[in-house]
């Protein structure tokens, strides 16, 4: 009795296999998987590219005083404080001057008595000058007469010195502005006794901090891969967290040269000075600094989307659903006639470039372009376009493993060629051209670069549509994974597409 029962589940069983199977088979078939993905396409046109160094740091003042008093004792006044705006030879802090006053008033009179020795020293020598001459005294008498004549000039010079030390002592006790400018910090207050700061072993009690806030600057810490695009005297421009609205012009004032490690990224305090006139910036603000590198202004330039790397061709192929080795076949076309220019104008260089491009794998029609290092400097304005290094160079190695992502791959083509340092030239871009026969690859040199344009320096013309593959790279990326989705679900499903490679054993196991 059971048997008609276990029959029944078992054509049941087989019979939901069957639907599911070709309800997979029939999604498989109604989804193509190499459907061409919708390219979007911009004009090539005009941009004002500028490339700056970003970095942030702290105002400070520039001439930072400390104000200390050379005398001891009780401060008695002090009419200024913290945020006060005094001139030079404005009063800052009066010290107790009872000491220094008594030690004034012995000083002068022993000036006095000093003056009044020597006047009558200088008579005697002159009586025992005229004696002498009349042999009425000896010889010893004249020469004793003229020894207190000279130790009495000499107490006269003492008593001098120490009038005028004393008289320095008393003028010290009133403490004075050296220089025109704001108190930022008051360190003592009435009443409290402070010692010198030249007969005191500590270097003396400090008063107040001032400083000129006139002109200040902003120290800012760049890294090592931009420090060498930045020098004294270039412009910057400061914008602090207080005035976000208003940026305030500066230049580089310096570069110091000791590095600083944070978190393990070495970084250079850079120095630029501000003008400061109307009082707002005050130190300790929080600032971004954005020092100009290059401009360009009105020149072509094509998105940073549109340009991808040479040894991206096949991942472009797969994307574009475009045949791979026509790819190639066409880029290196284009190589070969560059050389053939780069010949009739420079002769044996371009032996030596072409000896470097095999060395470094360029592209063959047929081979893998994935090694290709196919490299070629570009020339703006008379100088050799940099290779780009740092930051930039990780940039592109990120953009390189992932060519799926657009984002990743814009980086990779043009920031590791040099995009840190405003130059993209250093290595053969490729962008793709909409032409009336389809996109067709095309090979472009590129100068400055500000991330999301780059300048065109051969290859493109204003009014040449280019593709933006960000979209198809993500587009094909997706196609992709749901086709293995499928697969993967359609692997488990015996005569279903896909059970063969990675179902079958799991079916055999079953049984």
């Amino acid at each position: 009795t059971a048997r008609p029962g276990v029959r029944r589940l078992w054509i049941l069983g087989l019979a939901a296999l069957t639907i599911v199977a070709v309800v997979l088979v029939t999604l498989r078939f109604t989804h193509p998987r190499n459907a061409a993905p919708a390219i979007t396409t911009v004009a090539v046109g005009r941009q004002d590219l500028t490339l700056t160094i970003e970095a942030t740091g702290t105002v400070e003042p520039i001439d930072l005083v400390e104000v200390k008093s050379k005398a001891s004792g009780q401060i008695l006044r002090m009419p200024v404080e913290g945020g006060s705006r005094v001139k030079v030879g404005d009063l800052l802090a009066e010290i107790d001057k009872v000491d220094v006053e008594n030690q004034y008033q012995q000083a002068l009179a022993a000036l006095h008595a000093a003056q009044a020795k020597a006047d009558i020293s200088r008579a005697q020598k002159q009586r025992a000058d005229e004696l002498y001459a009349q042999r009425i005294t000896t010889a010893d008498e004249h020469d004793a007469a003229t020894l207190d004549f000279a130790n009495a000039a000499s107490q006269l010079v003492k008593a001098r010195t120490d009038l005028d030390s004393a008289r320095q002592r008393r003028a010290d006790a009133t403490v004075r502005a050296p220089i025109a400018g704001t108190v930022l910090e008051q360190l003592v207050s009435v009443g409290q006794v402070i010692s010198s700061a030249t007969s005191s072993v500590s270097g003396g009690t400090s008063l107040l901090r001032m400083a000129d806030l006139s002109r200040i600057r902003l120290r800012a810490l760049v890294a090592e891969t931009d420090i060498g695009n930045v020098h004294p005297g270039q412009p910057a421009t400061v914008t602090v967290d207080a005035f976000p609205q208003r940026p305030f012009v500066g230049q580089v004032e310096k570069i110091e040269p000791q590095a600083v490690v944070q978190q393990s990224v070495t970084m250079f305090p850079v120095l630029v000075s501000i003008s400061n006139q109307d009082g707002l910036l005050l130190p300790g603000m929080n600032g971004e600094v954005s020092m100009l590198v290059d401009r360009r202004d009105g020149v072509v330039a094509v998105p940073i989307d549109a340009v991808r790397s040479v040894r991206e061709l096949p991942a472009l192929a797969v994307s574009l659903g475009m045949n791979a080795d026509s790819l190639r076949a066409q880029v290196q076309r284009q190589q070969d006639a560059r050389m053939r220019d780069r010949a009739a104008r420079g002769g044996a260089g371009a032996d030596s470039m072409r000896m470097r491009l095999a060395s470094a794998g360029g592209v063959r029609p047929g081979a893998d372009s994935s090694g290709a290092r196919r490299r070629w400097m570009g020339r703006a304005g008379g100088g050799a376009v940099a290779l780009g290094a740092g930051g930039g160079a990780r940039a592109g190695a990120a953009g390189a493993a992932g060519p799926g992502t657009g984002a990743g791959a814009a980086a990779g083509a043009v920031s590791g060629a040099g995009a840190r340092t405003g130059a993209a030239g250093g290595r053969a871009q490729v962008v793709f051209v909409k032409t009336a026969h389809g996109l067709e690859p095309r090979l472009v040199r590129l100068g400055l670069t500000n991330f999301d344009y780059a300048e065109v320096l051969d290859g493109l013309r204003e009014g040449d549509e280019v593709a933006l593959l960000s979209v198809a790279e993500l587009q094909a990326k997706r196609a992709q994974d749901q086709s293995q989705f499928r697969a993967r679900l359609g692997g488990g499903v015996p005569g279903a597409p896909g059970a063969a490679a990675g179902g079958g054993r799991g079916t055999g196991g079953g049984r």
